[in-house]
This record gives structure tokens, C-alpha cells and sequence, in this order.
């Protein structure tokens, strides 16, 4: 959805469009080559947390996260960010992760070409698992535009994830979904897509999978925009004892700005996913909601919640006895200092309600944080 939204369908202005700090002379500088530093702190209250089972424990969570940004000239960016995460519980090891991340594009005569590739390792707790979960995960997407002519315009991307998760399943995935668009108004495009992928699994069956989806951009009036898109996908396990898994595969946006400082968004999503668990995929259903805005001027207030409805499936297409309905709601707010600084107290609730034992929690996190980018 993102790769196919334009200013004529997007109510909200694109981030890169809002001025900042990052138009003015960066603190290090070395010919084509920008450095960027930021850093960012959060202290974090939490009580419900899951370690292993049905235990679920209070802690306070401490996060130092030191970056670098690298602008490498025009069209390339590097950052890198470690986060040192310190538990006051013993029931969980404290942990430094990494993220890593190179964005980039050029274009070719009626070509725009783009490339992405993150890496992260992370120790968090997880609520698939229900524990503290070692992961690697490698990101890479190779995406091209190619714009026909006024009217018409095709998307294609190539997509590789690679998920290392320690005492729980690992897979590489391999996936493409390209898209053919029509304009027939400004703010009225639609469009249609194919797309295939294999998922090899470290213990399990392998899986491949083929996705037939249209979608559809309007916008409406200049403060509402829908964004709609479905399709079927038929999901072949190799090596399972069942047959093909037929899923809906449904995705939405609504963006409303009523005022110049409200902002309202709607989201829904329905799709299939590997899973952490042998063998077992998952069906994701979820609906968000969010709303921005700000407050006398210098605060911003943002709320957001939702509903999520995970069910895993075994692979031989029959229900593998767990589902889960996952809550969420959390409010932030945020004030801006030293133009590029921000500070900000939260609060989240969550609450997980699983047909499996040791799966059902419910937790509520209280904190502040303070970020500066130079």
C-alpha cells in the first residue's frame, strides 16, 4: 500500500515534506558523506510480562540506544542503532540488539529504482512465544517503478526474509508481488497484482504460495482518502500431510484530517505468515485505529488501539488449537525541545486472551522517554 500511495491520494503530508531539523548543516560533514547522531532513553514501568508459560512477571525496563546516521550523498543512507535493554527482574537476561539499515534509489530513464536491506537482532518477549526470544532477522527488497505513460504505471518488488529465531523455528522466505496501475482521475487510481513466494523452513515443510489481489486509491475530498486492497492466496505445504490452504487476503486504509491539527487513521489487514512454531503457520486479522493531535500548540497527543486475531493453522491445513485475541491501547505525549529534540511520557495496555495454556496475559506499561537527533 505505501509503494502506492501519491500525494494526490495521501490526506496526510509525507514526512519528508514537513520541515525539520534535517535541511540545516548536519555536525559532521566529509565531502558527499553526512553524519548524523541521535540518541534516545525510555523508562518503562511494565507489570504482565510473559517470561516462560504461565509466568508473567513485573519489571522495569531501561532502553539506551546511541545511532549514526550516514547520509551518502543524494540517494543513499546508512544508520546503525545498538539498544542496551536492563531488566530489574531477574527473569529476564539483560540484552544489547542491533539494527542496521541501508535505503537507496536512482533512476533510469522512465525508471525509479529503489533498494532496502535492514538487520536486527533483538531479545525481546515475544507474544507468540510467550517468552524471551532470541532473533536475527535480515530484511532485503529490490523494488522498480516504470511509469508508461501519464495513466498507466507498473510496480515490482522482490523480497527476501531471512528469520534466525534461536529454540524456535527459523525459515527464509522469498516472495514478488508486482502491480499494474490506472490512473483514471487525480485522485482515483486502481490496480491489479500477482505475486508468488517460497518459504524453506529450517524444521517443517516448505512452503509456496501464489496471490491474486486488485486494489483501488480514492480520494474522496481533501481531507478523506480510502485505500483498499484483496485478493485470494493458495498456500501449498511440501512435505505436510494435507493439502492447499485457500486464505482471503484483505487490506485497508482510511485517513481523515478534519482540522489542520487532527489527524484520524483506520486500518485493517488480513494475512498469512510463517510461524515460530513447527510446522504451523498463522492467520493475522487485525483492525487499528489512531488519532493525532496536538495541544496547545507545542504538545501532541496520540492515541492509538486495536484488535488482533492470530489463529495457527498445522501444515496439513487443519486448526492446530490455538487462537489467540490480542487488545492493545496505548496514548503518548509528546513536546518537541531544541528543534530536534522530543520528550514524551506513555502509558499502554495490553491484554491476550489464547485457547492455549500459558498464553493468556494481561499487561499494562507506564514510562517516559527522550530522544535528540543532531
Amino acid at each position: 500500500m505505501r509503494g502506492f500511495q501519491t500525494n494526490a491520494l495521501d490526506v496526510f503530508a509525507p514526512p519528508e515534506t514537513v520541515a525539520s531539523g534535517q535541511t540545516e548543516t548536519p555536525p559532521l560533514k566529509w565531502g558527499f558523506l553526512d553524519l548524523r547522531p541521535h540518541v534516545f532513553y525510555r523508562f518503562n514501568s511494565a507489570d504482565g510480562l510473559p517470561v516462560a508459560g504461565s509466568n508473567h512477571v513485573a519489571a522495569v525496563i531501561q532502553e539506551f540506544s546511541p545511532g549514526l546516521l550516514f547520509n551518502l550523498g543524494r540517494h543513499w543512507a546508512l544508520d546503525y542503532t545498538p539498544t542496551w535493554r536492563l531488566y530489574s527482574n531477574k527473569a529476564f537476561r539483560d540484552t544489547l540488539d542491533h539494527h542496521v539499515t541501508l535505503t537507496g534509489g536512482t533512476t533510469y530513464h522512465a525508471w525509479i529504482l529503489g533498494l532496502s536491506q535492514s538487520y536486527l537482532s533483538t531479545s525481546t518477549p515475544l507474544v507468540e512465544t510467550g517468552t524471551q526470544t532470541d532473533q536475527e532477522t535480515w530484511l532485503t527488497a529490490l523494488t522498480a517503478n516504470y511509469r508508461f505513460n501519464s495513466k498507466m504505471t507498473l510496480d515490482l518488488a522482490l523480497n527476501q526474509n531471512i528469520v534466525d529465531a534461536q529454540d524456535f523455528t527459523s525459515y527464509r522466505e522469498w516472495s514478488t508481488l508486482d502491480w499494474l496501475n490506472y490512473e483514471f482521475w487525480p485522485r482515483l487510481s486502481a490496480g491489479a497484482g500477482v505475486g508468488v513466494g517460497y518459504v524453506n523452513v529450517v524444521a517443517g515443510a516448505d512452503m509456496v504460495y501464489e496471490q491474486f489481489q486488485g486494489r483501488i486509491g480514492w480520494r474522496a475530498t481533501d481531507k478523506v482518502s480510502f485505500q483498499i486492497h484483496g485478493g485470494l492466496e493458495d498456500r501449498q505445504f511440501h512435505g505436510g500431510a494435507g493439502g492447499d490452504l485457500l486464505n482471503p487476503v484483505i487490506g485497508g486504509l482510511i485517513q481523515y484530517q478534519p482540522f489542520e491539527f487532527t489527524k484520524l487513521t483506520v486500518t485493517a489487514n488480513r494475512a498469512v505468515t510463517a510461524s515460530y512454531f513447527q510446522s504451523q503457520v498463522t492467520e493475522n486479522t487485525e483492525v487499528l485505529g489512531g488519532l493525532n493531535q496536538r495541544l496547545l500548540g507545542k504538545l501532541y497527543l496520540d492515541l492509538g488501539g486495536g484488535f488482533h486475531n492470530v489463529k495457527y493453522v498445522a501444515d496439513n491445513a487443519s486448526a492446530a488449537g490455538r487462537t489467540d485475541d490480542y487488545f492493545t491501547f496505548n496514548a503518548r505525549l509528546s513536546c518537541p525541545f531544541l528543534k530536534r529534540g522530543t520528550v514524551a511520557v506513555f502509558y499502554q495496555y495490553s491484554d491476550n486472551s489464547s485457547t492455549a495454556p500459558g498464553f493468556t496475559f494481561s499487561s499494562t506499561q507506564l514510562g517516559f522517554e527522550v530522544g535528540y537527533r543532531f
